[in-house]
């Protein structure tokens, strides 16, 4: 009796079995963000009821009402979701590429790089004024030209470190040990411009570098979904390549995939990614390390599932931080960086001596 098809039966009931758990962990994600995005949306300092929010949404809500729902929260929110999953994305490509775990946006120097662009254009260029002796009193007064130096920065240190590791043959360990030397080197220059400056410079400075998506406008929201919706479609045109990666570059290149373009073309893709979203929101840490390892040990490392999974927790873990950012102490408002810091380094901490333990 020939038993294939009973074979097939209980391949394809295998492979609908593996695909309906990740289709329900992504269900449950969309879920929590939007449930957060909820909340967001009706967290805030302005004593807006929900009534309000709806009337404001549909296009008939009040002055007051339409310019916090549409010129605030709504761009706040929508530019958490989507930062949160190019970063997420650049950190899970960076980790497969450079086959290291500890690799992520802030890797290669790019953070670093557009912190000095940002210090340039703040105390060179005299982006950073005191607005008044309340609060809230430093100010970016230019924060275009503040973007586009930070940006400027951010794709000069890529293009470095990308020669670096042609010059190496794009050794993973080349890549990261440029990104090391580079990330030291802006920060020293950052350091040095800070240490010339006056006080009212340097706060201005320091307080870009702390991230802040209260910032960010519907323009900035647009170019942040062109740039990273593209990134997204050519990282999942290369999942397949980014599996064979898996299996070690040997293994890649008997399956006919060519590292070294591969390689190249995903860290160009995820530091321009990275460049965009630290240039319009500052340094944002720990976002690109932890949401691709937390999908690495729910959902394993197939890419196809690994990259769409890894911008929806992004998305998810970066929402939920801005939202606590302005709640916990509310009215005062925390750089979402610290949070998104506070809450990464022991989560991160912790699934690393897991890993270590398994072994």
């Amino acid at each position: 009796m020939n038993q294939e098809p009973y074979l097939d039966r209980d391949i394809i009931h295998n492979y609908k079995s593996y695909t309906g758990k990740k289709s329900i962990i992504a269900l449950f994600l969309l879920v929590g963000i939007s449930i957060l995005s909820i909340m967001a949306i009706n967290a805030g300092s302005a004593n807006i009821n929900p009534y309000e929010i709806v009337k404001s949404i549909i296009g008939k809500g009040t002055d007051i009402s339409n310019v916090v729902i549409w010129r605030i929260r709504l761009p706040r929110i929508l530019g958490a979701i989507i930062a949160g999953a190019g970063l997420s994305v650049a950190g899970c490509v960076m980790q497969n590429n450079l086959r290291n775990p500890l690799a992520s946006p802030s890797t290669l120097g790019i953070s670093n790089a557009a912190a000095f662009g940002a210090n340039i254009a703040i105390i060179i260029f005299g982006a950073g004024n005191i607005q008044s002796l309340s609060a809230d009193a430093v100010i970016i007064n230019n924060p275009y030209i503040v973007t586009v130096s930070a940006f400027v920065c951010s794709v000069i240190a890529m293009l470095v470190v990308l020669m670096l590791a042609r010059l190496r043959g794009f050794l993973p360990e080349a890549i990261v040990l440029a990104g090391v030397a580079l990330s030291s080197l802006f920060s020293a220059g950052t350091t040095l411009i800070q240490y010339f400056a006056d006080d009212v410079e340097v706060a201005a400075a320091v307080f870009w570098t702390f991230g802040d998506l209260g910032r960010i406008s519907w323009n900035e929201v647009s170019i942040m979904a062109i740039v990273i919706g593209l990134a997204l479609i050519y990282f999942m045109l290369r999942r397949w390549d980014y599996n064979a990666l898996d299996s070690g570059e040997e293994s890649a290149k008997s399956l006919g995939v060519n590292v070294e373009r591969v390689r190249l073309e995903g860290m160009l893709v995820s530091s321009i990614v990275t460049a965009v979203a630290v240039s319009f929101l500052g340094i944002i840490g720990f976002i690109g390390l932890i949401s691709p390892q937390i999908m690495r040990r729910i959902i394993g490392g197939d890419h196809r599932f690994l990259i769409p999974m890894s911008a929806i927790m992004g998305s998810l873990l970066l929402l939920f931080s801005d939202t606590l950012a302005r709640t916990i102490i509310a009215p005062i408002i925390l750089p979402v960086g610290a949070i998104t810091s506070f809450f990464g380094a022991p989560l991160f901490l912790y699934l690393l001596l897991r890993g270590y333990r398994k072994r």
